[in-house]
């Protein structure tokens, strides 16, 4: 953590400035209030005779010093805020930019709400403990020295009774600690599954309203957060017992001051005003160790959030950048050696021995039944996964030596499910190319056959989308993913079942456009439609994993009987043309 805080480090060290002064305000006016009440009413050492000159002047020390100590408690807490809300500022841009980093296994691994959690929430609560630490500890730590040391020089006797009750105070707050730590991290873990449960409903609502799931999402999203709800409540119950607890056991140390105190001042072993001091010290050592003791649940709670920021920030990347090529020696070629990859978590391999070569122009069409590897072998390409075995060659280089800026400049990959943002229509398209201009921008959007429906928006290329692109239909979206890689003007283009949506006037509209405006790029098509393949130069079809056969349309129909069964399955649906 100290990486974050050392750059504000001048503002913590103020702020512990700031609040040292603040106690010493605190701790010398009791001693104020004993010349007051001794010297200025009741003249204790003046034969019994009052001085009002020591009451007003006592009187106005104790008010411009009550007015100093407001504004250190004020410069304190702005002090604390810049050193917390910049560290949390840091810390959350660090995590994100991890997050991005990340593959898509390991974000899977920790899950999307999880990972919304610890940059939000977690991130807070670290925020509110180094906050506690600068402010709280600090002084609690000198309020509880600073009343000790001046009991002990009023009156000995009562710094021994307030030293038999603190380790009291101290072990009931350790029983208490021991049963609510464990709480902290089950109740953040339930906010986990209450994130995930929200994102999940409201990226498919369309879906749960058409199948009337409605009241089956809420009982579900009411059973997590009552859950959540249950832990939180027991955590405070718990606590709710040290308060009551903490103040019993300060009375009772005030009420034998005020016992023993009586006994001395008739003695003449003391004085009134020493034993109010003493009183107004004990109550402050004793309050002091009791929001000391609850600092330290708040310092637990937040350390809990601190050890989950901290291993997604020590999570390494699976998948390293690497260390750059410059130029490629074939640009836009693409093959796989011998490739072969198995998802950890399921083990068994989902492509086996893949060996395919792709020369510069050509378009390559992959089929095959559902599951087997299709999006998973053109993942490869760009990096969304690692090869478990074999090589993967863009322009004649790995792509593990390409850093991933180089790699996805190169390559451009239109995905299955089209992610569009609340943004307008030329930023969507434009995304990673800042260089576009508008002209650019629109031969993109004629490319792939998006200029018609984005010329009758309200604000044509200016029109800001719902955020997801909620505000399109399916075939639109897909479009303007299009437009958005053909932008690129990469070595490659992928589209991974990409064209699903459209309807096959438009895709082939949309695949001549772009034979004409880009012949020297590699296209590598992932489709299930017959009518979206059989353009291609080749076609290879993949069945368990393997190659089970590579070439023309009609070839293929003659000797590969999987791609005959998919060709025959569609023929009641689609004409051969």
């Amino acid at each position: 953590m100290w990486k974050y805080i050392r750059k504000y480090l001048p503002f913590a060290i103020a702020a512990i400035l700031f609040m040292a002064l603040e106690v010493y305000v605190d701790l010398i006016q009791p001693q104020l209030m004993r010349s007051i009440v001794d010297d200025g009413v009741l003249g204790v050492n003046a034969g019994g005779t009052g001085d009002l000159q020591i009451i007003l002047h006592n009187g106005i020390k104790m008010i411009l010093l009550v007015l100093l100590g407001c504004v250190c408690g004020s410069m304190n807490a702005v002090c604390v805020n810049l050193t917390t809300q910049n560290m949390g500022n840091l810390m959350r841009k660090d995590l994100f930019s991890r997050i991005m980093s990340f593959s898509s296994l390991q974000t899977d691994k920790f899950s999307t709400g999880s990972l919304i959690t610890r940059v939000t929430n977690d991130v807070t609560q670290t925020e509110g403990m180094v906050a506690q630490v600068i402010r709280g500890l600090v002084r609690m730590g000198l309020t509880i020295v600073g009343s000790l040391i001046f009991l002990l020089q009023i009156n000995r006797s009562y710094s021994l009774m307030v030293l038999a009750v603190l380790p009291f105070m101290i072990l009931f707050t350790v029983l208490v600690l021991r049963r609510v730590t464990p709480k902290f991290l089950k109740v953040q873990q339930q906010l986990d599954n209450l994130n995930n449960i929200m994102q999940e409903d409201i990226t498919g609502f369309r879906l749960i309203k058409a199948c009337v799931k409605e009241t089956y999402e809420k009982l579900r999203f009411g059973k997590a957060s009552k859950e959540m709800i249950g832990t939180q409540l027991s955590v405070l119950i718990l606590l709710a017992w040290m308060s009551p607890v903490m103040s019993i056991l300060m009375n009772t140390t005030v009420a034998g001051i005020l016992y023993l105190g009586n006994i001395e001042v008739h003695a003449g072993a003391s004085s009134p005003g020493g034993v109010m001091a003493a009183i107004t010290y004990t109550t402050q050592l004793l309050s002091g160790v009791l929001m000391l003791l609850m600092l330290f649940q708040m310092i637990a709670r937040g350390m809990t959030s601190w050890r989950r920021v901290k291993e997604v920030l020590n999570t390494e990347p699976a998948m390293p950048d690497g260390e750059g090529v410059g130029e490629s020696p074939v640009p836009g070629e693409v093959e796989f050696r011998d490739v072969s990859y198995a998802f950890s978590i399921f083990g068994k391999p989902v492509l086996r021995d893949i060996n395919l070569k792709i020369e510069k122009g050509q378009t390559l069409a992959i089929m095959g039944m559902t599951g087997c590897g299709k999006s998973t072998l053109v993942n490869l390409l760009i990096r969304f996964y690692e090869a478990s075995a074999g090589e993967v060659l863009v322009g004649g280089r790995n792509v593990k030596d390409y850093t991933f800026q180089e790699l996805r400049d190169r390559v451009s990959f239109v995905l299955q499910k089209s992610e569009l943002f609340g943004k307008s229509v030329a930023d969507n398209i434009r995304m990673d190319c800042d260089w576009a201009t508008e002209e650019d921008i629109a031969k993109a959007a004629r490319i792939a056959q998006a200029d018609s429906f984005i010329e009758e928006l309200p604000e044509k290329y200016d029109t800001v989308l719902a955020q997801r692109g909620m505000s399109l239909s399916g075939g639109q979206k897909q479009r303007l993913a299009i437009a958005r890689a053909v932008l690129k003007k990469s070595d490659v283009l992928v589209f991974d079942d990409a064209t699903s949506a459209l309807d096959l006037k438009t895709e082939a509209d949309l695949f001549e456009a772009l034979n004409k405006e880009r012949p020297d790029m590699t296209k590598v098509i992932v489709a299930q439609r017959i009518a979206t393949v059989k353009r291609a130069d080749r076609i290879v079809v993949l069945s368990d994993g393997k190659i089970s056969g590579i070439g023309k349309h009609e070839e293929l129909l003659a000797t590969n009987a999987i791609y005959k069964d998919i060709y025959e399955s569609q023929m009641g649906k689609e004409k051969d043309s």
